[in-house]
């Protein structure tokens, strides 16, 4: 009843035991067994013509009695065996505590008072309450203080919650509360802020100790955000977890500052010393950042690597490089231009009869390329701000975007309302400005020499690999655009002018620019000099530089290390050279020495694999391979590398942490949003220990739990001698 690769890999059974028809010869270089491969050949006599074999002591057969107190003696041993060792951990969790000072010895041996036991039965309840407040995205304030009359006692969440459940017969709040008046806060905001605290950090332990366990990491901050009024910075960290799968989890926000040296501090500080993340493991960080936001983040990319230079600064798998580029670029035009284009998208995204009156548009203006309008209405169904061909489907679209929005504004009917309508308005100007139309038109024609180099990044595990090797030709187009930016730029303005013409725009030099130099503008600048000089050429610059920058040598040889994935080594006919690229990971591998020769079976092993066996074509499949840890070098780089940020997670339920992050901000009012429940909201299946919480919460504040004598009334109650 056992498999052939099993009887192979426990028995040793060689080929023969097997019939010859059992056996399929698919290569010159080894021998399988048929899926139905049974052993029926032994020989049971042959011992006794080997002279060797003759002298051999005969195995006595054993009786039934024999057998049953062999038994019972083995019972007896294995108990003896189990006594002694708990004997010994017994004698050995004495020694230590005895080490570790006799106080906590006699503190562990006294029992609990009753008093002791109802306050820590008290602070349970009320983490509870805390707890399902944060998995339920339940704000802790109800009523606005200011929008009730003066002298009315109303609770908020938490206390209505606490209320209720005193209500659904918890005897442990009902004999805390019974003998208070209704008009007293029961917990006050301050301790509920630090029980917020206690639950945030105790929940974000869980997953901080299974990124330790894995050792590497990677570090992963999303667009700021805000918070009840303040800046914020989501962070997300990347690992392997036990299971070999890539996990991407949200643990945490980081207060924004605007100083980037002061946020390059307090990013490595609160990492390091909060979270307690040893970043002598991070392996890579990628920073997605609104506009205007890129080059702080980059002060912050700069000081992490002078201090770990091992933490590669990459592109992240979950933006489009066109995207993250244009948001780089340090001119205020770009920045306002991209403003205008998620706010279009915003708009016709909230209404479906917005989108209606634009497929309304767009069939009219493309009757004679029907496919090519279907394509349009596809897209405008989707997020398409955040492609790699933003700016193609802008330009596209924006005969459509302006006619239809000019429709809404100008409607004198009722069908839509006062918002949309002056949206509508607002939009359409910004749009029919010709600083914006020549800014989309620019960017677009610099960033289509990305275009298909980014597409790749965000491809299949050889995409990427090849992407890297492309990078040089990519450079070269650009550094020959830059060479020769009159002439481009030529072309770029002629395109900007015919879709000006189109939307019946007028030509103009920007208003700020004409108030500034009113009465001294010189006649020899022209709108076309003009963008050049303001546009074309700081984009451009700008562009190679940061492609040099977020593809750094340590970058490039992380990315040549993905030929280990056997995919990407058939499509290279086996001829690589890892040992090479991995030499910036010898010391995270578990045995540097026999890197060479570890890496030659692993190519051996993928050349003369058997013809109906498939290659693994991402690190997703090959770390999950049945004997993927008899590589353990394979293993650690393909690790390591899975971490980097531009690496997709392949599979897409380990990636929920993002997709939490935005469900959460999109689901919450800015001012109901809070980072300690944010964090209980996004990791809801994190179990949590209660009673770590109630213990956590005595040591770091003692004497603190409140009694009935310690309430204080409400900030927006009064109490009145009677109460």
């Amino acid at each position: 009843d056992k498999t052939p690769d099993q009887l192979n890999k426990h028995y040793r059974l060689c080929a023969k035991h097997f019939e010859t028809s059992m056996i399929c010869r698919s290569s010159p270089y080894r021998t399988v067994l048929r899926d139905n491969a049974v052993p029926t050949i032994f020989d049971l006599t042959s011992h006794l013509n080997n002279p060797h074999s003759r002298h051999r002591k005969r195995i006595k057969e054993l009786s039934e009695d024999e057998i049953r107190t062999l038994k019972q003696q083995k019972i007896e041993e294995a108990f003896e065996r189990e006594q002694a060792t708990q004997e010994l951990n017994e004698s050995n969790e004495r020694n230590t505590v005895s080490e570790e000072g006799g106080e906590e010895q006699e503190e562990e041996a006294v029992p609990l008072t009753l008093e002791e036991r109802e306050n820590k039965d008290y602070l349970k309840s009320l983490f509870e309450i805390l707890i399902l407040m944060g998995k339920q995205n339940i704000p802790l304030d109800g009523h606005n203080v200011v929008e009730l009359p003066e002298g009315i006692f109303t609770s908020d969440n938490f206390q209505a919650l606490l209320e209720y459940r005193i209500n659904a017969g918890d005897e442990v709040l009902r004999k805390r509360f019974e003998m208070t008046a209704v008009n007293l806060e029961y917990c006050s905001k301050t301790q509920q802020k630090q029980m917020l605290e206690i639950c945030e950090s105790c929940v974000r332990e869980e997953t901080l100790r299974e990124v330790r366990d894995s050792h590497f990491f990677s570090i992963v901050t999303d667009e700021v955000v805000d918070i009840a009024g303040e800046e914020h910075l989501p962070v997300l960290v990347r690992f392997v977890d036990d299971s070999h799968n890539l996990r991407e989890e949200f643990i945490g926000f980081l207060p924004y500052e605007a100083d980037p040296e002061i946020l390059a501090v307090k990013f490595h500080t609160t990492i390091t010393e909060k979270w307690g993340l040893n970043m002598e493991y991070c392996r890579g960080q990628a920073y997605i950042v609104s506009s205007g936001f890129a080059s702080k983040m980059k002060v912050v990319a700069t000081r992490v690597l002078e201090k770990y230079p091992q933490a590669v600064y990459t592109l992240c798998s979950s933006c489009a490089l066109n995207v993250w580029l244009a948001k780089s670029v340090p001119v205020v035009g770009v920045s306002i231009a991209l403003g205008t284009i998620e706010e279009v998208c915003c708009l016709f995204n909230q209404s479906p009869q917005l989108l209606v009156e634009l497929d309304n548009m767009i069939s009219v203006l493309f009757q004679n390329n029907k496919e090519k309008g279907n394509e349009l209405k596809e897209i405008c169904r989707s997020q398409w701000t955040g492609r790699h061909d933003t700016f193609e489907v802008l330009v596209d679209l924006m005969q459509a975007l302006v006619l239809c929005l000019d429709a809404v504004s100008s409607d004198s009917s009722v069908r839509w309302n006062n918002f949309i309508v002056g949206r509508a308005f607002v939009l359409s100007s910004a749009l029919t400005d010709f600083d914006f139309i020549v800014t989309v038109v620019i960017l677009k024609n610099v960033l289509s020499f990305t275009r298909a180099f980014g597409k790749n990044l965000q491809g299949q595990t050889s995409d990427v690999f090849f992407a890297a090797g492309s990078l040089t030709a990519v450079l070269h187009s650009l550094n020959e655009v830059m060479e020769n930016i009159e002439v481009y730029h030529e072309f770029w303005f002629e395109e900007a002018t015919n879709l000006a013409t189109k939307l019946d725009v007028q030509i103009k030099l920007p208003g700020k620019f004409r108030r500034a130099h009113q009465g001294n503008l010189d006649s020899e600048v022209t709108s076309e000099n003009y963008y050049k000089e303001i546009l074309s050429v700081p984009t451009v610059e700008h562009i190679i530089q940061e492609l040099k920058d977020i593809f750094s040598e340590q970058h490039l040889k992380a990315l040549k290390c993905l030929s280990l994935v056997p995919s990407v080594m058939g499509q290279l006919k086996f001829n690589t050279s890892e040992e090479h690229h991995a030499d910036m990971y010898k010391n995270d591998l578990p045995n540097p020495d026999t890197l060479s020769a570890e890496l030659h079976c692993w190519r051996i092993k993928w050349k003369h694999r058997g013809k109906d066996i498939e290659l693994p074509a991402t690190i997703y499949e090959a770390l999950h391979l049945p004997d993927i840890k008899f590589f353990p070098n394979v293993y650690a780089l393909l690790k390591v590398l899975s971490i980097l940020p531009v690496m997709k997670v392949e599979n897409e339920k380990y990636e929920i942490g993002r997709k939490r992050l935005k469900a959460y901000l999109k689901n919450t009012l800015t001012e109901q949003r809070s980072s300690n429940l944010a964090l209980l909201n996004i990791n809801f299946d994190i179990k949590h220990d209660l009673d770590l919480m109630v213990d956590t919460y005595i040591k770091l504040y003692p004497g603190k739990v409140e009694f009935q004598e310690d309430f204080i009334p409400s900030n927006n109650s009064e109490v009145t001698e009677d109460a």
